[in-house]
């Protein structure tokens, strides 16, 4: 494991969109030419430049699917210890990029498909590796999962390799991407200005990742904002901030605005970013209805502001148990009572939320192998998306795993050599008595 993971390490397979980056075909080749001599039977699919492989073990059409992807997001060097394209073992951890999330469970499935191979298996397995998970899986798993859906191959259990902890992940929230914008309408005050600066913050775990972000004990800038905007009645002449991504909470935001005096002098204000301002403490509270439980509940965070062509819009990432229809009618209701003349557009994947049940045989089966490799079994719902939501929609019995470790898309990733050595066992097992009983 540690030699294969030192491997697939040493092949750099970035996404970087903002930069234009994709995952090279290397990493792609050297998996299936690592899987050619074990006799099954596999093709690799282009995507708009995105490589996968897809293939299957005994006989058709499968029962189980195994699912991992190989790309990995950025690094930034100098703030690494080790090489993060040279896997380094240090006191009982494996350090590199991509060892943790998602190579490692690259890796185990690999060893687990060897092992198989030379079983007897009394029904079919289909496996796949993606090179675009860290960037939303329409490339990748979405092109699997419409692909066997069109030649009825889906399995009716599948196995992602995409967890952290050796916990069996059975729940997860389906992500939207809401736009609301409004034109700039100028016009001047008189009054007194201002400036204020509000930054994000965690006072227990450190994450930014909207999809983390935990209200009543984390701190987001653009809320922040808007409560002042809303208590003090200030008209914003300028808003700026370290805007990232749609789903990542900005670090930091500041303010110029009014707060309209008689006595003051006249400046420019923007009434249309003031409006859309003010809206934001009442959209992250906005009705959206859910169709599952969620430990999490439903989040909804403003994490992206622009203006371009007139106009200013603001971003905001929802998770939820939820499917469009719902999220749309919850941010049309707060609309149409406080910001009428707003645009709204809602984004999202083909995917749907995970909701297995902890009695599926899927669930049961790898939490059987799991306390057979002496881990106790935790069943968990995950914050954040992943490649599962592809198969949902089609019934497909889904869970996630992956090995224990830590800094995940951070500086000095690694995985822990314990969990590393037991996890292609785990797949093993999970899958031979899926398709054995």
């Amino acid at each position: 494991m540690v030699k294969l993971l030192k491997d697939l390490v040493s092949y750099i397979s970035i996404n970087d969109p903002d930069k234009g980056i994709k995952p090279s075909r290397e990493v792609v080749d050297f998996i299936n030419e690592w899987l050619t001599p074990l006799g099954l039977s596999t093709e690799i699919i282009e995507s708009n430049g995105y490589y996968s492989i897809l293939g299957f073990l005994g006989k058709e059409p499968p029962c189980v699917g195994l699912l991992a992807h190989y790309d990995t997001v950025p690094v930034v060097r100098e703030r690494w210890t080790y090489n993060p394209f040279e896997l380094t073992v240090v006191d009982g951890k494996a350090y590199g990029r991509g060892a943790l999330d998602d190579k490692s469970n690259v890796a185990a499935i690999m060893v687990a498909l060897e092992r198989l191979s030379r079983v007897s298996l009394r029904c079919g397995v289909v496996f796949a590796f993606t090179g675009d998970e860290e960037v939303g899986g329409r490339n990748g798993a979405h092109i699997i999962s419409q692909k066997l859906r069109e030649a009825g191959s889906l399995p009716r259990y599948l196995i992602n390799g995409d967890g952290v902890g050796m916990a069996p992940i059975i729940r997860r929230r389906k992500a939207f991407s809401v736009e609301i914008s409004l034109p700039s309408r100028r016009y001047i005050v008189r009054g007194l200005i201002k400036t204020a600066r509000f930054t994000s913050y965690y006072p227990v775990s450190q994450h930014a990742h909207a999809a983390y972000f935990l209200g009543g004990v984390d701190s987001h800038p653009l809320i922040a904002v808007s409560t002042l905007i809303r208590e003090t009645g200030g008209l914003i002449r300028s808003l700026r901030g370290t805007f990232l991504k749609s789903n990542v909470v900005p670090p930091e935001v500041e303010l110029e605005y009014i707060v309209p005096d008689p006595n003051g002098i006249e400046m420019e204000v923007d009434e249309g970013l003031t409006d859309l301002v003010k809206a934001l403490v009442p959209l992250t509270r906005a009705p959206i209805r859910t169709r599952a439980f969620s430990e999490y509940g439903v989040s909804i965070t403003p994490n992206f502001y622009s203006f371009a062509e007139g106009k200013h819009k603001v971003v905001i990432d929802v998770r939820a148990m939820a499917r469009h229809e719902d999220v749309e009618s919850g941010f049309r209701e707060v609309l149409e009572n406080i910001l009428p003349g707003a645009d709204l557009r809602i984004r999202t994947d083909p995917g749907d939320y995970q909701n297995t049940s902890p009695t599926s045989r899927v669930v049961t089966s790898l939490a059987e192998a799991l306390k057979d490799e002496g881990v106790e079994v935790r069943l968990i719902e995950g914050a954040g998306a992943s490649d599962s939501r592809y198969f949902t929609p089609f019934n497909v019995e889904v869970v996630d795993i992956g090995p224990r470790g830590g800094n995940m898309h951070g500086d000095n990733e690694y995985v822990e050599l314990e969990s590393l050595v037991k996890l292609p066992n785990v797949y093993y097992k999970a899958v031979k008595h899926l398709t054995n009983t």
